[in-house]
């Protein structure tokens, strides 16, 4: 357990930068004329989109750009907004290959759902937090301070909503300092093991819920996983370990120091924008939005495990319970035999040995 306040990039607040472009890569002309040419190179090789490799996408100088942002996502402040992406004039379908591509110089792909999506939509669905299947990017509804289960999460704007969906950012460094300072006395709850629900996507036979801690501190480093309304939901499950009053002050402690004004970074994403946030370094949340007639938000997501990210202890990852955890990096391991509720995600399947799919488009019921 870390007993001490963390200081350095990492521990950062959002005032202080707010204003300024330090976290902000600006494409130049000379690096959106080499993400068309290796675009060309890709496409060329008719190598299917979901096995290229970043050597079928060749970034001659924007490469080394990208092991910068790989240094600043990882031992830096923990996230960078890449801008200019030209997606109006390329097409989602060209915008899905270049996000593909820089995604693969960064790092590996991970599952982002039971059905093996690799590279998936964010707008929309109309379905609602309610329904114990639904996960967040699938709605419209406000989602609170928390973290994606992989190294890093990479959002692609398309379009932007009519009304909201701003992203905020909280330094996880900066929030354990904030719990170790105002209640020492729940700060080793952070590092006990909580039930979180797999909101459906487990296969049968399988536990519905895992169980993990909510931070660790290995190698000097910290790393932070959270999401309150997994947690809570979890309680569903009349084995799940239950949550106690304090752990409940806990998470009021953890949600009111990241959303704080003292903390917090806003963002508004313009079509173009790329994020790129470490999961185990930031906590991010989004307010509700609202979609106009022909304006309807869309974002791409990708979850990465970096090239060189940080050591993790198997704890973190894994569930004790569980023998068919993925290893390594997160991630929602594929399964065959998936709850009626995802078969809808399950039309478009690779034609070669792999779980790993690209999200069909959805639509609204």
């Amino acid at each position: 357990m870390l007993q001490e306040h963390l200081t350095g990039p990492a521990a950062w607040h959002g005032p202080d930068l707010a204003g300024r472009d330090t976290w902000t890569v600006r494409l130049s002309p000379a690096h959106l004329a080499e993400l068309d040419a290796a675009l060309h190179t890709a496409r060329s090789r008719g190598t299917t989109l979901l096995r290229s490799t970043a050597a079928d996408f060749p970034l001659p100088t924007l490469a080394a750009e990208l092991d910068g942002i790989a240094e600043e996502l990882e031992n830096g402040r923990g996230f960078v907004l890449v801008k200019g992406l030209p997606v109006d004039r390329c097409g989602a379908g060209a915008a899905a290959n270049v996000l593909w591509g820089i995604g693969r110089h960064l790092g590996a792909p991970v599952s982002q759902n039971a059905a093996g999506h690799l590279l998936g939509h964010v707008r929309d669905t109309g379905r609602t937090l309610a329904d114990p299947a639904t996960r967040g990017y699938q709605t419209r509804n406000a989602l609170g301070f928390h973290t994606d289960g992989s190294d890093v999460l990479a959002l692609l704007c398309l379009r932007p909503a009519a009304a909201g969906g701003r992203i905020g950012l909280a330094s996880s460094a900066a929030v354990h300092n904030a719990v170790l300072a105002h209640r020492p006395d729940l700060a080793r709850r952070l590092y006990r093991r909580y039930a979180v629900d797999r909101r459906e996507e487990h296969g049968p036979g399988e536990r519905p819920y895992d169980t993990v801690p909510l931070a660790c501190w290995h190698a000097g480093r910290l790393s932070l996983r959270y999401h309150r309304c997994h947690l809570e939901s979890a309680q569903r499950f009349p084995d799940a370990p239950r949550l106690e009053p304090a752990d409940t002050e806990l998470f009021d402690l953890i949600d009111g120091a990241a959303s704080s004004p003292a903390a917090r970074l806003d963002l508004d994403l313009e079509a173009g924008d790329l994020l790129l946030v470490n999961n185990l370094a930031v906590l991010h949340s989004r307010s509700a939005y609202r979609d106009g007639p022909g304006h309807r938000r869309h974002l791409l997501r990708l979850w990465l495990a970096l090239r060189r990210g940080r050591p993790l202890p198997p704890a973190l990852w894994t569930d004790p319970h569980r023998a068919d955890t993925a290893p390594g990096r997160g991630g929602v391991p594929p399964r065959d035999v998936i709850a009626p509720q995802h078969r809808a995600d399950r039309t478009v399947r690779l034609p070669y040995r792999s779980h790993h799919r690209l999200a069909p488009k959805e639509t609204t019921p």
